[in-house]
């Protein structure tokens, strides 16, 4: 296998979830909102799994925050910057709801380390042991994602395997889900939907 490339997986039904919407949408789009709506609508206890890691940042401390802020306090709250695969395992349950946002800075965390070291020699691992999860999860989730490729190819290598890998995975991701909605300007557009 070409290094830096996450094989496509051949999906068998066993691994399909019976209730797995995706959401995708740019930077602002509407696509956090709209899952958080989907999550309320779902009538179910929540889990909301963040995958962003704290940060020193004061402008995405700010970001965190107000995302904070919307959610209902009586969501339970997971926290899963590396191990997404064992917050989903830990969350789920046949009557219940898990909204994972999101598998852009999840990726991020996976292929660069807050330490500046490269990335995890188990990230294709991490990447596996999430979709497996997806496959075998007994309640509803809704799980969040950046659509980032389309703009031109990146300059740097480091940010074109990120972007290359992302897309992948957003693409294996849809493939598993029932429905797919793509965010445009806090609009949603249908893409797959449970009766196609």
């Amino acid at each position: 296998m070409e290094a830096g490339i996450i094989p496509s997986p051949r999906y068998n039904h066993a691994m399909i979830p019976r209730d797995l919407t995706f959401v995708l949408g740019g930077a602002r789009s509407g696509k956090s909102v709209h899952a958080e709506q989907l999550a309320s609508d779902s009538a179910r206890p929540v889990t909301y799994i963040a995958t962003a890691q704290r940060a020193g940042d004061e402008e995405f401390a700010a970001r965190i925050a107000h995302h904070r802020a919307r959610r209902p306090a009586h969501w339970q709250l997971l926290e899963a910057s590396i191990d997404l695969a064992g917050a989903v395992a830990q969350a789920d349950a046949p009557d219940h709801c898990i909204l994972i946002d999101c598998l852009t800075l999840w990726l991020a965390n996976l292929l660069c380390p807050a330490d500046g070291t490269a990335p995890s020699d188990d990230y294709l691992a991490r990447l596996a042991a999430f979709e497996a999860a997806l496959g075998s999860a007994q309640g509803k989730i809704i799980v969040v994602s950046n659509e980032i490729g389309l703009g031109v190819v990146p300059l740097g290598a480091a940010t074109r395997l990120y972007v290359d890998e992302l897309g992948r995975l957003n693409q294996r991701i849809a493939a598993l889900s029932t429905q797919v909605t793509m965010m445009v300007a806090g609009l949603p557009l249908a893409l797959k939907s449970a009766s196609r």
